[in-house]
């Protein structure tokens, strides 16, 4: 079963899912919808006859605290602090497996290289890591938003049919697509300061594509065993994005999905077997 707790860090009440038996192999999930770890809510209980699981509501996402932005910094830095605290708070630390997605990817990142030893495997799904990773929705944010904050080139990417076709593109049969998906998302986005949140992030993403070229250079030296599950259809990220990592970490397994950026909504069967027979035949 999963479980339902708070933990406080860095003085905001975190929200986070758990589920597994306690003293199984680590996986910390790390995704990137408003809604945050609502997308976990199906592979948290399939993956608990395996692993101890763990997935965080960032401040400003899902059902964690949302302080003003006027007094509180929404960059990626900052969330990886809070992550960083709850998981001490909670002790959830150590040797683990990391599920990156979206967002998680740059947090999760920042993450290893303040506890390079937590890192045991990682899971990237739809995490970009590589320039050729952007697809042309990024344009108007890497030419236009990020060298003037104006935020209007940038607006429509919060409005609900833009938020609907994140969720509907790339993915086969629409009809398997759950439209609590996106309604939870936009009704997260109702909330005080949560369009400012997003932009906030969107403008500090910046930050990431910065440091990609240190991070491939981690990917080099280190060889951390991974598996890239990546969305062929991904509304913000290429399947070049996903290729790209073999590039670095030429053993990594690399399994195209046809699917998008939120693959568990329909693949989650096959990401589950994939999850399953890496650990098997690469980690244990």
């Amino acid at each position: 079963m999963t479980s339902f707790r708070t933990v406080s860090a860095g003085g905001l009440e975190i929200f986070y899912r758990e589920a597994g038996r306690p003293g199984a192999p680590k996986v910390l999930l790390l995704g990137g919808s408003a809604a945050a770890s609502y997308q976990f809510r199906c592979l948290l209980p399939a993956l608990a006859d395996r692993f101890h699981l763990l997935a965080v509501d960032y401040p400003g996402f899902g059902n964690s605290e949302s302080p003003d932005p006027a007094g509180w910094d929404y960059t990626f830095d900052s969330l990886t602090e809070i992550v960083d605290e709850a998981l001490l708070a909670i002790g959830f630390t150590g040797p683990m497996g990391l599920y990156l997605q979206g967002h998680g990817g740059p947090i999760g990142n920042r993450l290893i290289s303040l506890h390079p030893d937590w890192l045991q495997w990682q899971i990237i799904q739809n995490a970009n890591s590589y320039d050729e990773g952007f697809t042309p929705i990024w344009e108007h944010v890497r030419n236009g938003f990020w060298t003037t904050r104006d935020t209007a080139p940038v607006e429509a990417l919060l409005a609900p049919q833009t938020l609907k076709s994140v969720h509907l593109t790339g993915h086969p049969d629409p009809a398997r697509i759950s439209p609590d998906s996106w309604n939870l998302e936009l009704r997260h986005l109702t909330r005080p300061w949560a369009r400012e949140v997003q932009l906030d992030l969107l403008y500090d993403y910046r930050t990431n594509a910065a440091r990609y070229a240190a991070w491939q250079r981690r990917f080099r030296r280190d060889q951390p065993k991974t598996l890239v599950l990546w969305g062929q259809g991904d509304y913000f990220f290429t399947p070049a994005g996903g290729e790209a990592y073999l590039r670095d970490l030429p053993d990594a397994r690399l399994i195209r999905l046809d699917s998008g950026h939120y693959a568990l909504e329909d693949r989650l069967q096959e990401i589950v077997a994939e999850i399953k027979s890496f650990y098997h035949d690469v980690i244990r």
